[in-house]
């Protein structure tokens, strides 16, 4: 492929995003060219700084402190790369390969265009030209040695551009199936947050007297400090340290830092070596792997035979053609097919997951760093915030069920049922969720804190309140505020500002819809205060009389709502099932 090809097909890639750009409208187009220009000039800014940085404030830094910086630097890019990917793997390719097949082009150089277009990333903006420009600093105070830090900085970011890219295409090639994608991102986005969150939750569930120590210990008079054997454990850590570092390429750069600054040149030379090698295979396998999937083929494998049809399942199988009797079998109905879907989306297992990790690292941080020896005044306090916390991850499921049906309102609007069992079926299926949360919560909290009994009962009945409320204002937000959710995502789509202040605006009504839950046990310790009756009985009384009032209040609301949902179909219709073009 000669100079006018690339140019005639990187011309005509301009002008497709160019038309993308004006087709979303002048302001999102003007607030693009201000991100592009923030990430050009952060990149510059970054590049000048790091090389200040290099050539006048590490002129004293020992070679180990050196190793630890270029540890930060490599680990913060490294996690912002793998933060981007989540979004790369949902882009399509900038030169689509299955478009140009048939033309007169060579196809390696279409996968390099487009494996060079993945470049332009906030990721690779901003650390780079930094890291680039911290390497000639260090050229500058220490040494022309130092100038190959560049080559080894450049090899580094080849060699996770490059597997990360074969990483991307096979994961493209295995979300052809549309359910399966929608996994296959939940997945990657569920396993970046427990990434991220993973220090948090280590550091959470470390003993509290495991920092007394290590302060006790730097703060020991010289006649307890650590003896010979002390000094001969921090030196075998040393020597493991760096090993690992000799054996895992992530930390070649930093290692090749040490060694340039002790005097060393061999090791950077041979780590810049090992990088580009590493980054040359992911690519060639990235390339190999593409070709096969345009050309048909199955990458080896061989074709599976078709399963045997299963016999079908009979009446008592199916708990849906099971008969049911009485005034709300339609809701029952549909509540069955509103769970089965929840079961069935990625976003939900998100979500479900999501909230777990919160709960572990808010949780952890406050029961295992902290002495928590909370008094029994306080207890139904701490459990009754438990409780409304159960419902935090979820507020997207209760106050935009509509979102998540997208193309499927179609089929509930031509239902010929009242519109007000089409709520309560919504909230029906949203109660195992909130049972499966809700009551591991509160067992975890109440082996850890020692509730009483009567309390843990309390608590039960202030989230069946909690549910109740938490669904009536959802009925009324999901059809007033409703909007069409990505699949496989949590991520709105087609938001105009008015509604995203709209959105902002709901999800601040949910600290008042919890207060509530907060009365009972307040009036408890109120009224206890003035009697002899314990606090934590009349907590359970008054959390009944929370429960009724809140259930009586539904079920008034519930036709109200109904008939506002029927008048605002075609609206709730229009927007859930408009897809981004």
């Amino acid at each position: 492929m000669n100079w006018e090809q690339i140019r005639t097909i990187l011309w005509l890639r301009w002008r497709l995003t160019k038309n993308q750009w004006a087709r979303s409208g002048p302001f999102n187009m003007i607030l693009m060219m201000i991100v592009i220009f923030i990430c050009i000039f952060a990149g510059l800014s970054g590049s000048f700084i790091g090389l200040l940085i290099g050539a006048f404030g590490m002129t004293k830094v020992s070679a180990g402190t050196l190793m630890l910086i270029w540890d930060v630097i490599t680990g913060m890019f490294f996690f912002f790369w793998i933060a981007g990917l989540i979004g790369e793997i949902q882009r399509s390719e900038t030169i689509d390969i299955g478009r140009i097949m048939y033309l007169p082009v060579s196809l390696k150089e279409i996968f390099l265009l487009n494996y060079f277009a993945s470049y332009l990333t906030i990721s690779i903006m901003l650390f780079l030209p930094a890291m680039l420009g911290l390497s000639l600093g260090l050229a500058l105070s220490r040494g022309f040695s130092m100038l190959l830090m560049v080559p080894l900085v450049l090899g580094f970011v080849f060699m996770i551009t490059s597997w990360t890219y074969c990483l991307r295409g096979w994961l493209v090639r295995l979300m052809i199936n549309k359910r399966r994608r929608r996994a296959i991102i939940a997945a990657v986005t569920v396993a970046f947050i427990l990434l991220s969150q993973l220090p948090n939750l280590l550091t959470s569930v470390l003993p509290r007297n495991y920092a007394n120590r290590h302060r006790s210990v730097q703060q020991a008079p010289p006649e307890q400090q650590p003896d010979v054997d002390g000094i001969q454990k921090t030196s075998e850590k040393s020597e493991v340290l760096l090993m690992v570092h000799k054996v895992v390429p992530l930390l070649w750069v930093s290692y090749g830092a040490m060694s340039l600054a002790s005097g060393s040149v061999l090791p950077a030379f041979f780590a810049t070596a090992g990088l580009v090698l590493i980054g040359g295979f992911g690519l060639r396998r990235a390339y190999r792997g593409t070709i096969r999937f345009y050309q048909g083929q199955t990458e080896g494998k061989k074709i599976k035979r078709a399963p045997k049809k299963e016999k079908a399942a009979t009446v008592k199988d199916s708990l849906l053609e099971r008969p049911l009797t009485g005034p709300l079998q339609e809701a029952l109905v549909l509540a069955i097919v509103f769970f089965r879907s929840l079961k069935r989306a990625p976003e939900v297992k998100m979500l479900f997951v999501t909230n777990t990790i919160m709960l572990a690292v808010f949780g952890g941080a406050f029961f295992f760093r902290r002495s928590f020896a909370v008094s029994d005044v306080f207890k139904p306090f701490v459990i009754s915030g438990v409780a409304a916390f159960t419902f935090f991850g979820m507020l997207q499921l209760f106050f935009n069920q509509f979102g998540f049906d997208r193309n499927g309102f179609r089929a509930l609007v031509l239902l010929p049922v009242e519109r007000k069992y089409i709520l309560l079926g919504k909230n029906l299926a949203l109660i195992p969720i909130v049972l499966v949360i809700g009551l591991v919560f509160l067992t975890i909290i109440t082996v850890l804190m020692n509730v009483p009994l009567i309390v843990v009962l309390a608590a039960v009945v202030q989230l069946a309140a909690a549910f109740l409320l938490l669904s009536m204002a959802g009925n009324l937000i999901s059809v007033l505020v409703p909007y069409r959710v990505a699949p496989g995502s949590l991520k709105p789509t087609k938001l105009t500002p008015m509604m995203t202040f709209k959105v902002i605006l709901t999800n601040l009504a949910f600290p008042m819809l919890m207060f509530p839950l907060f009365i009972p046990p307040a009036l408890g310790l109120l009224f206890a205060s003035l009697s002899s009756v314990p606090a934590i009985l009349l907590n359970l009384l008054i959390s009944v009389i929370l429960l009724a009032a809140a259930a009586f209040l539904y079920k008034l609301s519930l036709k109200g709502f109904g008939n506002l949902l029927q008048q605002q179909e075609k609206t709730i219709l229009q927007l859930v099932t408009q897809e981004v073009e």
